[in-house]
């Protein structure tokens, strides 16, 4: 017969696995990118055309992206662009809801050497497999002249391109042209001002954009193209935090970091009602942390003061049992 030491300690640890949040059936859940050839993870982004597969591209690198299945963390497809120049600093990719990727080479290190950068777009393959696939090149200028940037973002039902730039004095907010053209040059212009951002996304309903950097991530709300009000995020520490995405169905957040075999870490979204499975399109209320819970600070949120007091008033009440049978033994 087992001691009660021994029971105590199992009725325990099925408290702790209780208070736990669940993770549901088919929901992405974190991974580690396991192809050696990714070492410069920068961009992050959910394919809407295949369920649990995340786009990421290096820094320095040719003219190439990767599908990663978020079940392995294993590259399911290598994806070559053709008819572009030579990258120079792939820093973010998006999805449009055109079904297109948008990858955003547009690093500039120097904080504007450069007196344009460059946007790539191409088709989300249908079948996943390693092939080349011809991508339209556009040409970025900015309206108040060159800057380094990390994250682009692509409005999910307007299709339209932002820019965030980075710089540690804090950078601006850039709004793309409503539809890019590849015959001449693309002006975006300064709408709003941001922290120092090295990756963003909007939610799947469009209603409000994530943008991350080192340290910290910030959710606004996003109305008739502009910035709104503004809420910190409970954003993981990573070795070098690079990327964030939203999960398709908008329950969470991916936050992603360089290096090789770097972890993509899944944050749950408070308030967020996954879509049903198998359907690629948000759920009503699925797009942020809902405002005024404790879940949009750097302190944890409702959910992590749940769990705390389950798990003691759990051991509390085994502790009282212990000492009862104490005292009758």
């Amino acid at each position: 017969m087992r001691s009660l030491r021994t029971t105590l300690g199992a009725a325990l640890a099925a408290v702790v696995l209780s208070a736990a949040p669940a993770m549901a059936e088919g929901e992405d859940d974190r991974f580690t990118v396991e192809d050696t050839r990714i070492t410069e993870s920068s961009g992050l982004a959910a394919s809407r055309a295949h369920p649990g597969v995340y786009w990421t591209h290096n820094d320095q690198d040719g003219p190439r992206v990767f599908a990663v299945d978020s079940r392995t963390g294993e590259t399911v497809a290598t994806i070559t662009l053709r008819g572009i120049g030579t990258p120079r600093d792939m820093e973010a990719v998006s999805v449009g809801p055109d079904g297109a990727v948008y990858v955003g080479d547009i690093g500039d290190n120097l904080d504007g050497s450069w007196d344009h950068v460059w946007i790539y777009r191409f088709p989300e393959p249908k079948r996943l497999r390693d092939q080349a696939v011809d991508a339209t090149q556009f040409t970025v200028r900015y309206a108040d002249g060159p800057r380094n940037a990390e994250a682009l973002m692509v409005h999910p039902t307007t299709g339209r391109v932002y820019i965030a730039s980075k710089h540690e004095d804090g950078g601006g907010l850039y709004e793309g042209p409503a539809r890019l053209s590849a015959g001449g040059p693309n002006v975006f212009r300064r709408i709003g001002e941001v922290p120092w951002v090295t990756d963003g996304a909007f939610s799947p309903d469009g209603d409000e954009l994530v943008l991350r950097g080192y340290f910290s991530a910030r959710a606004y709300a996003w109305k008739d193209g502009r910035l709104g009000a503004e809420k910190r995020l409970n954003a993981p520490i990573q070795r070098q935090s690079e990327s964030v995405t939203y999960t398709v169905d908008g329950s969470a957040l991916m936050y992603g970091s360089e290096g090789t075999g770097s972890e993509v870490v899944r944050v749950p979204v408070e308030g967020a009602r996954p879509a049903p499975s198998g359907s690629g399109s948000p759920a009503p209320g699925a797009s942020g942390v809902t405002p005024g819970t404790p879940g949009g600070g750097g302190d944890g949120g409702d959910g992590n003061a749940t769990v705390g007091a389950l798990v003691l008033a759990g051991a509390a009440a085994l502790v009282l049992l212990w000492r009862r049978a104490r005292r009758r033994g």
